[in-house]
């Protein structure tokens, strides 16, 4: 692990060489979601498939009402039938998972130099909490916006899937600013590129 470790440090290092370190692990950031874009876009396909399929999804859970099992089975056939997986708007953060714990670690152990608007990079909430209150907020912002976004897409959208994006604000609490950074990065990316990804999913379908 420790290889990953510092090859993750060797490439941010790379990156602060050209302009800060901060600005590093944000193009770190964005390199990583270019990366897994593809997975995006697979996710957005689903949920475009997934909120046609609400008008076929009504009338299952009228008929089998009485019969939550057979609502269940019935469901995931007609999911499968038409190319739709549960599991796909999980996708992109699963993927994301390894890259995040690299963060986490290259900035827990201190192996990162620098500062964002004045506060050390390994800093965490109670020895930055301005920078934190920002960060907070924005993340929040993003996340309200985010879910706002799924129930308008799909109504029929799992409710537990709408709260996901709120996940990332008692993160920042606990987590190092490096790494909080890179969360706050991320999800700022998500948003546009969700915005972008679905424009043209819906102009090629």
């Amino acid at each position: 692990m420790s290889f990953f470790v510092s090859f993750a440090h060797s490439i941010i290092d790379s990156l602060a060489a050209v302009s800060t370190p901060a600005l590093g692990i944000v193009l770190f950031t964005v390199i990583v979601r270019l990366l897994i874009s593809p997975l995006t876009y697979w996710q957005i396909r689903g949920q475009l498939r997934q909120a046609a399929l609400a008008p076929q999804l009504a009338d299952l859970r009228t008929k089998h009402k009485n019969d939550p099992m057979a609502l269940a089975t019935a469901t995931v056939e007609l999911q499968r039938a038409n190319g739709v997986s549960p599991f796909a708007a999980l996708l992109p953060a699963l993927a994301q998972m390894p890259f995040f714990w690299l963060m986490f670690r290259v900035s827990n152990d201190g192996l990162i130099a620098g500062s964002f608007l004045g506060a050390p990079l390994t800093a965490h909430l109670a020895a930055a909490a301005p920078v934190f209150a920002g960060l907070i907020a924005l993340s929040a912002a993003l996340a309200w916006w985010s879910s706002r976004r799924m129930r308008r897409l799909n109504p029929e959208t799992p409710r537990w899937l709408t709260w996901l994006p709120y996940l990332s604000v008692p993160a920042l609490v606990i987590l190092p600013l490096a790494a909080g950074l890179y969360l706050v990065t991320s999800a700022a990316w998500t948003a546009l590129e969700q915005q972008v990804l679905r424009r043209d999913t819906h102009r090629s379908s």
